[in-house]
């Protein structure tokens, strides 16, 4: 619950003062009656944060800028750089494999602890500032990681074996973080704004996304080995590190300062933290939850009326967490019950998300590779000098190619969609972005050659920038719905209360189990038909399911 701040508290008409006094606050309110709206919400419901700017609402999303051109870059280079330094062949579904599988485990209860981070900074900037420092340690390792070994170690067959091991640490770390990194944003995104910037934010997210990763791509195509300041600095890949660290740090810091966070207070006056923790947990033990249930008195029914606000506002947001007994317990067993026990259109969203991201990584991981071996008919197995396997690099270059035009679908999209909105709704938008994708991407496998593919490559962005807004504006939707019924004091309400951050990394954590199943299963299942083609397949199978899914099961909330 967001409360008045003194300055606000401070306008309020004293009792008595002509109520056209409110006409001084149309400014910030937009009318008397938002302004008589906001001040009966601040007593029995929740205030919402004041209106953002534009410029606030870029600021904030720039962090996916620079994330998604980190993304870009690691995509075109990982495999170069791992196979530079030597990494056996049968090492690498271990390196895809290991970062999902920790964000699968650990992303609920960063989620889960992010809600009740009682820093002075805020709840969410924390830990998106550790997680943005280890993306960019990770981002180190992998693209310095043999030259830093190559200056501290002399001995050949001991550098060898350190490279492989710090580069792998570095994929492994930078992947960890950059999974992570999402969920916190989000959430801080979904504290500090009202419902319609939210909205907003979440389509500029998905803008720079695109942005971010079609100016990843093009620094990745160009040849850096032989400019000058390639040669000032090295390598090519020195002069990637160079933009991509630049790009990473400067953009988090701006996202850091973009809108400040109200901290949770340290101290909880013991004569609320029982009733408050009530609003918070319920006291039912198989509600949805991140915590386990502490039962505590009713709270009183309070007269609607102004003569509240002062009891309102000496109520801290704090006092509506739990206290400090109650955060001794929260476990990772907890966090999973909590999950387990969610409600039906919470679940039924993760996993419409779970068949996206499916989909979506089983075309764009192998994409590249499709490119070369089916669209160009070359050959990776040959000899590196001769013409199939040059014809097979070709294809891999126009396949990049190909991923550039799919981040810049994806930022224009984001635009499209707020045209589309009023029209279809956000559960037509989620259903359209399956449909196309999966249309598409099963054109490309019955009509593989340049320019169809190429063509096609722009219904990846649809797909990209579905995943990265609609299932968080639902979210949204449904909190706001929850936060109306508690209003008008809807039956059992309060007990399904919790946070954003948790519902965002439950959330987030589909993508790690996407990537678990898409690296786990997609290799063996090309081995056992002998062709990328069932790839591109599978891709658009898994869509079209999961528009039937969205068809069926998704909640859209009027």
């Amino acid at each position: 619950m967001t409360l008045l701040t003194e300055e606000e508290l401070g306008r309020v008409p004293k009792p008595g003062a002509d109520i056209t006094a409110m006409a001084h606050y149309s400014d910030d309110y937009g009318s008397k009656e938002n302004y008589m709206e906001s001040m009966e919400s601040a007593v029995f419901g929740v205030v919402e944060p004041p209106r953002r700017s534009r410029g606030r609402l870029i600021m904030h999303g720039m962090i996916m800028f620079g994330r998604e051109f980190c993304y870009a870059v690691e995509a075109a280079f990982v495999t170069p750089v791992l196979l530079s330094v030597g990494l056996p062949k049968s090492l690498y579904s271990l390196v895809w494999l290991i970062s999902p599988i920790l964000g699968f485990i650990l992303q609920p209860v960063i989620g889960s602890a992010s809600d009740y981070c009682r820093s002075p900074w805020g709840r969410r900037r924390p830990y998106i500032l550790s997680l943005g420092i280890m993306m960019l340690v990770g981002l180190t390792l992998f693209l310095n990681g043999d030259a830093v070994i190559a200056a501290m170690v002399t001995d050949r067959n001991l550098q060898r074996t350190l490279d492989i091991v710090v580069v792998m640490c570095g994929v492994v770390l930078f992947d960890f973080a950059a999974d992570f990194i999402d969920g916190p944003i989000k959430a801080y995104l979904f504290d500090v704004c009202s419902h319609q910037d939210k909205e907003r934010g979440l389509h500029y997210h998905a803008l720079l996304t695109g942005l971010g990763g079609a100016c990843g791509y093009l620094i990745g195509a160009m040849d850096w080995g032989h400019s000058a300041l390639g040669v000032l600095l090295g390598s090519e890949y020195h002069v990637i590190f160079f933009f991509s660290a630049l790009t990473l740090a400067t953009f988090l810091t701006v996202h850091l300062f973009s809108i400040p966070e109200k901290p949770l207070e340290k101290d909880v006056p013991a004569d609320s933290s029982s009733s408050d923790t009530l609003l918070l947990l319920g006291t039912h033990g198989s509600d949805y939850g991140a915590l386990p249930k502490v039962p505590g008195p009713e709270p009183e029914l309070r007269t609607r009326s102004f003569s509240a606000l002062g009891e309102a506002n000496s109520v801290t947001s704090s006092a509506k967490q739990p206290n400090k007994e109650v955060q001794k317990r929260m476990t990772l067993k907890s966090l999973f019950l909590a999950m387990i026990n969610m409600p039906s259109h919470y679940r039924c969203l993760c996993v419409s998300h779970l068949l996206g991201w499916t989909a979506f990584l089983c075309n764009m991981l192998f994409f590249t590779d499709f490119m070369g071996q089916i669209v160009y008919k070359g050959n990776p197995y040959t000899d590196h000098n001769s013409t199939a396997y040059n014809t097979y690099e070709r294809g891999v270059e126009v396949g990049c190619w190909g991923l550039c035009i799919n981040a810049v679908s994806s930022a224009l999209y984001s635009y499209v969609q707020r045209l589309l909105l009023p029209y279809i709704g956000l559960k037509g938008l989620y259903f359209v972005g399956y449909f196309i994708f999966g249309l598409g991407t099963s054109l490309i496998c019955l009509f593989p050659n340049i320019i169809v593919t190429l063509t096609l490559c722009s219904v990846f962005g649809v797909m990209s920038s579905t995943l990265y807004t609609i299932p968080f504006n639902l979210i949204s939707e449904y909190h706001k719905e929850e936060e109306v019924q508690r209003k008008m004091g809807g039956e059992g309400q309060a007990e399904h209360e919790r946070g954003t951050g948790a519902d965002c990394a439950a959330l987030t954590c589909m993508v790690q189990l996407a990537q678990i199943i898409v690296g786990a299963g997609l290799g063996a299942l090309v081995n056992a038909a002998g062709s990328v083609t069932v790839v591109v397949l599978s891709a658009s199978t898994v869509s079209l399911v999961g528009c039937l899914f969205i068809a069926l099961f998704i909640r859209y909330v009027e």
